[in-house]
Order: C-alpha cells, then structure tokens, then sequence
C-alpha cells in the first residue's frame, strides 16, 4: 500500500504543513505565519500551487527537497544523508512505509494541534531504514531530527546527517554569531548568496564561537520588525548549522551533528540518530527569542523565578582555601542577602594551582583537614545553600588519576594532544572511567548538603581519541556527558547544576534539558556582559544565565567601574556576586545590600518577564527589559561618549497599549559631576501614559554619561 498524508500542524500562530505523497519523504509546504485551518482541498491546492517548476537545462520533473534533503530526486544542495558501505548505498530511494502522530496512525489529511509526527521509510535494496520525526511545541516552536536504522549484514557509515527547512525567497539576510573566550556572542550579519553559508563547531562542545542561533530573514529585520526563520542545533559535541541557496533560487535552514570519521558506523541491527533541530519563526527577533523562552518556561522542570542570590568565590580566593577566611566571606555574603555560597575550584586533592590534582575528586587533606563539614555547616547555618565546583570530564598530568589510569586520557594513539590550560581530557566514553567520575561525585552529593554543581569544562577537545584504538570519540564522549548528568539528578532530585565551559562554550537546547543555569561568560565587565547579556537571550530566558555583580576592577579586562553599573547590568539575569566581599567598604556594602533588596523585590518580573529589546540608531546606546501583564522594567545603557549630547526619544514597548502605567527612575548612575545630574522633565513620582503612547512617543530621560545605567519603571494604574 503506498503511503499518503498532508498535515497541517497549527500553535501559537504558526502553521507547519507536511506533505508525504505516493511513499515520498515527507517535505515543508509551509512553515511560518498561521494560516487557520486547511481543509483537504484547500492543502491540494497548496501542494499543486508550490510544486517547483522545471527550470532551463534541469531535470524533467520538479525538484522536491524533504525534510531530509535527497539528491536522487534531482536537488542539486547538501544531501540529508551522506553514507556508504564502501562506496555503495549511498543514494537511498526512500520509500515511505508508515506515519503515526503521538503514536497513532495518521489519517491521509488533519488539522491538528501541538503533536509529534513520526514517518518511517526504507530502502530495501540497501538494507537500510529512515524515522523523521517533527514535533509542533505548544509555543509554535517546531523540531525535526533523523536516524538511519542498518538492516543490512555489514557496517553502514553515516558521515553525515542533516535535516533542513525551506525558506521564502525573499528572506535573504543572515544573523548568526561568533566569539571567543571572554567574549561569547558577538552578532555578525550577512547576505545569503548562491552558496551554503556553513558553520562548523569542532570543539567537542558547543563553542564559544558558536552560530547558537542562526537566523535567516527579510533584509533589515530588526527586534520587533522582519519575518524571520531561525535554526538552532541542540547538541552539545560537534555539530553544523547551515543556510544554503541554489542557482534555482530554493534556500534551506539546517543543521545536525559534525561527525568525526568513523563516528557514525552503525553495526548491523543498529541505528544512528541525529540531534534534535530546532526551527523557530517570527517576526522580528524578540518573537524569536520569546519563543525559544516560552517552550523552556513550560518545562515542569524549569528553575522557580525565585533563584537565590549566588555568591561564588573565584575571583575571591582563587586556589587559596582557608576555613577562617571562607567564614568571613560567608558571613559577610548572609548579611547582605545572599542565599546560596558556591565553593570553586581548589577544594580537591593535591590541587593548589591549575597544574595539578584536577580529576582527583576527594577532599584535599591539606586544603581542608576536617574534610568540607566545617565549611558547609557554617553556610547552611547562616541560611544559605551550599554549591561546589566540578570539572568532571578533565584531568591533568599530574594527578592521581591519571598516574593510575593513562588510559582514560582522550588521545589518538601513541600520543597525547596539546595542552590546554595544563589539561588534558578524561575519557568519561569509557565505562570504566565513567563509572570513576560517577562514583566520585555521586559520593560528595551523598556526603555534603550540595544543592548546587557548577559543573565547569576548559578546554576543547583536540586529537579526541579513545583507547584503545585511539579512534574519534567525541560522540560517545557528549553522550555519556548527558548520562551523567541524569544519573545525578535522578540520585539526587532538586539538585541545580550549571552548564559553565571556560564561560559560555557550551549553551544550547539539549544541554539546557538537563540543567539549571548557564555561566554566561568568565568576563564579568559589566560593558562586555551588556552585550553578551543581550543576544545570549535570544536563546535562553534571563532565569538561566548566571549574571555576577563583580569587584571594582574586572579580573579579566582590567577595567573599573561604579558599582550602579555592574548591578544594573548584573539584575537582568540569576543574579550573584563575584568579589571578596570581605575587602568592600561599609559603604560599597549598604549599596550592594540595596542592590540585592531591589533584585529580590523585583525578581518575579526580571526573570519571569517577556523580552524586549529596542533598535536604536545609536550603537553605543543599549535599550532592553521585561514586561509582565502588570508592569515593566527597562535599562537604558550608555556603552559610549555618544556624538550628541542627549538620547532622545526612548521607547518602552511590550506594555498593554490601551492600559496606562505610572513610569519612573527606579535606578540611577553613581554621583556624577553636578552639571551633569539633570533631573527628569517631569515629576520625579513618576508621569501616567498609556502603553501605545510609551510604545510609540516614549519618554525623554536626563544626560547619561559612557558605562551608566538608568533603570526605568511601568506599573499599570
């Protein structure tokens, strides 16, 4: 029997319709802006309205492009699958066998709601299986991933597995992102041409060059304005995102797994599934990055918007623990309001400095004679939670550890990779130094208070072989990353753990389905963190970015700032604090308490909000905030001297606009010079407008100095 569905998924308005005529793959006739319900006739004309027409000199039918892309039929782009078994079976004729949505067979043509949409398909001669499942969130967010299934008697390498959506002709402009340690997200905007615009990570996790998210839209599109079709691989190994335009005009979104050779040999019997794809429309980017945050705020398992406020004490003590010392910073941290203590890396067998002891998870008898108990007594009896530091999946030389076990070390074989930061990596792929590192931590969870792992990577992972063979073995190497990390939440349930790589190297969706928080960047500058800050959301909801309010000068940039400027940029995500408390004065202490009174008061809206962010013509000013159905806050940030002495017009958008709100200074700069402190135009209570006048007129606020802060308040009335 030869298999035909037309389906027509609608949510949160979207519309996705899948088309799988006579045994086809399954292919996109449309994803993007909600269409209402398609009656059978109604997707028949639409599937006969966008069939491809046949162009000059090319094949003598239309050129169909799946879900995953197929070049028999004629598309000359990336192919989905790229495999062989030595050569042959390498162009499957895919032939569809069976649909089910939500594990029921499908009808040959529905309107349906949220769902997950499985088609299978084969190919007999080659022995080998397809499954595509696409899944329509409740958010409109719609996901797609692919696995090849051998159902053959020899090996099959899948060197490649992609899924792709199509998109309009007229979205011709590219936003994706670059970075470096220190400074992750950096937005970088081009124009597709025929071509691929391809971006590979070879990290071994997600990179802090990352593309994240990669956007493709109509020329200009801004934060509230633009249709936009966005990507983002969830995967936290190596992996692809891509744009691609073909002579004949056709443009596909996609992504998958990078594979190192050999990494996707799939045994007889076995199969190799790729990462989920997510795929994201909007208008504008704030729709898009709403959306990403409303499909994680529906977790049952998403963090409470009252995260407590972290102290973590780096940058405070390095590697030099001592009791007394710790104490006092301790104590120091209740008295302001703090309510989680984070103890970083030192804490662990012969390490004293970044060249040895890292993967020798025992207490150091040295550092800490009575073990961690005097230590997390003390902050759980001042009424804070109690975090520790791991870096599970490194090792150095010197250590226990690998004196022990050289085996566990990732290399290709007969040599050891570069250093990196004194480090090497431990092959947690292998059962047995797996089973070491599970074993170890699960050990500490069992023995101390911890309620918080900030779960750390440093380096990259270079010439990653497994013993013995010395083969590629980064693949296995994220998915034992992933057991773990479900083996110790299942132990230990409520335990928080933040996905920290020498910063923000690996943020993405998959990684997030198992943690808490994510360590935005090692750079805690308040200038750089605005604008990190700022695009890192437009994947991940303020809530999970950790978000420090750090020492006077920045450990990393060198250099200083007001303490009105490092907390108002810290406020706008899970807040906490990075500075030896112990040394700030009376004074720098009554205003972080302040700080941190405000943060509390104001958390539900700050990390429970909807984002806007605000296009303005002037690059050195940043405007962004949350709104809730009762109030807004916004920041107005000077990153630079501007050209003209005052900053115009700011609009407060995302507000009811036909509600009206009381608006108002609730932060303010440092003491500044006297000429300088102008107040507002208007009553310092505040003024009553509407919110399609804030929206549309705006607001005119005071002279705002270089590397200064206004926060603004809008309680509805």
């Amino acid at each position: 029997m030869t298999i035909s569905t037309r389906l027509c998924l609608h949510a949160a308005d979207v519309t996705l319709v899948l088309d799988a005529p006579a045994g086809q793959l399954p292919a996109v006739l449309h994803w993007g802006a909600a269409l209402g319900e398609l009656s059978e006739a109604d997707t028949a004309a639409l599937a006969a309205c966008q069939t491809p027409p046949i162009i000059p000199n090319g094949p003598d039918a239309p050129v169909r492009v799946a879900l995953v892309p197929e070049g028999r039929t004629g598309w000359q782009g990336r192919p989905g699958l790229s495999g062989s078994r030595d050569g042959r079976d390498w162009t499957p004729h895919w032939v569809l066998s069976g649909v089910t949505i939500d594990g029921a067979p499908a009808p040959e043509h529905a309107n349906l709601g949220p769902c997950l949409v499985v088609f299978e398909a084969a190919d007999a001669d080659a022995s080998l299986g397809l499954t595509i499942e696409v899944e329509l969130l409740a958010s409109g967010l719609v996901r797609a991933r692919a696995a090849v299934q051998n159902t053959g008697d020899e090996d099959y390498r899948v060197d490649e597995l992609l899924v792709a959506f199509p998109v309009p002709m007229r979205a011709r402009e590219i936003l994706d992102f670059a970075g470096r340690w220190t400074k992750e997200r950096v937005p970088q905007r081009t124009t597709l041409q025929v071509g691929t615009h391809w971006r590979e990570a070879r990290h071994g996790r997600t990179g802090a060059d990352s593309a994240f998210v990669l956007h493709l839209g109509a020329p200009g599109f801004g934060f509230a304005d633009g249709e936009l079709w966005a990507v983002h691989t969830a995967w936290s190994g190596n992996h692809v995102h891509y744009a691609e335009r073909l002579a004949s005009g056709d443009q596909v979104v996609g992504g998958g797994e990078l594979l190192l050779p050999a990494e996707g040999t799939v045994a007889p019997g076995a199969s190799y599934r790729g990462p989920w794809v997510y795929a994201n429309y909007g208008v504008g980017l704030d729709a898009v990055a709403r959306r990403f945050h409303r499909t994680l705020r529906s977790r049952p398992e998403h963090p409470d918007v009252r995260r407590p406020v972290t102290l973590n004490v780096w940058e405070a003590v390095y590697f030099d623990h001592d009791l007394d010392r710790l104490v006092a910073l301790a104590e120091r941290a209740a008295s302001i309001g703090v309510e989680r203590f984070v103890l970083d890396d030192g804490w662990f067998g012969g390490r004293r400095d970044d060249h040895r002891g890292l993967g020798d998870w025992f207490v150091s008898p040295d550092a800490w004679p009575h073990g961690l108990h005097p230590l997390t007594d003390k902050v759980t009896a001042l009424g804070m939670q109690f975090g520790l530091w791991f870096e599970p999946e490194m090792v150095n030389i010197d250590s226990d550890v690998a004196r022990a076990h050289p085996e566990w070390i990732m290399q290709p074989s007969g040599r050891l990779p570069v250093e990196s930061r004194f480090q090497q990596v431990l092959n947690i792929g292998l059962p047995d130094a797996y089973a070491y590192v599970r074993d170890r931590m699960l050990a500490l969870l069992d023995e101390y208070p911890i309620a918080y792992i900030k779960w750390d990577h440093n380096r990259d992972l270079v010439d990653a072989g497994s013993a013995p063979t010395g083969v590629p073995g980064v693949h296995r190497q994220t998915q034992a990353y992933y057991r773990l990390l479900d083996e110790l939440k299942a132990a230990h349930p409520g335990l928080e753990i933040e996905s920290c790589s020498s910063g923000g190297a690996r943020i993405d969706l998959e990684v997030m389905s198992r943690c808490d928080r994510v360590w935005v960047s090692d750079c805690i500058d308040p200038l750089e963190r605005q604008s990190m800050m700022r695009w890192t959301t437009q994947l991940l909801p303020p809530e999970l970015l950790g978000s420090h309010i750090a020492s006077g000068r920045s450990h990393t940039t060198g250099r200083q700032h007001d303490l009105a400027f490092r907390a108002a940029t810290a406020v706008w995500g899970h807040l906490g604090i990075e500075w030896d408390l112990t040394a700030a004065s009376a004074e720098e202490l009554a205003e972080l308490t302040d700080w941190i009174a405000w943060f509390k008061e104001n958390r539900a809206t700050l990390l429970g909000g909807d984002l806007v962010r605000v296009d303005v013509s002037d690059a050195g000013l940043i405007v962004h905030g949350v709104v809730t159905s009762e109030r807004g806050l916004y920041e107005v940030c000077s990153t630079t001297l501007p050209d003209v002495a005052n900053l115009g017009r700011i609009v407060l958008p995302g507000l009811d606009a036909d509600a009206r709100y009381r608006v108002r200074l609730v932060r303010q700069p440092a003491a500044l010079p006297l000429p300088m402190r102008a107040p507002w135009s208007f009553d310092p209570d505040g003024v009553v407008l509407s919110g399609r006048v804030l929206a549309r007129a705006g607001v005119r606020l005071p002279y705002l100095p270089p590397e200064q802060s206004f926060i603004i308040e809008a309680t509805r009335v």
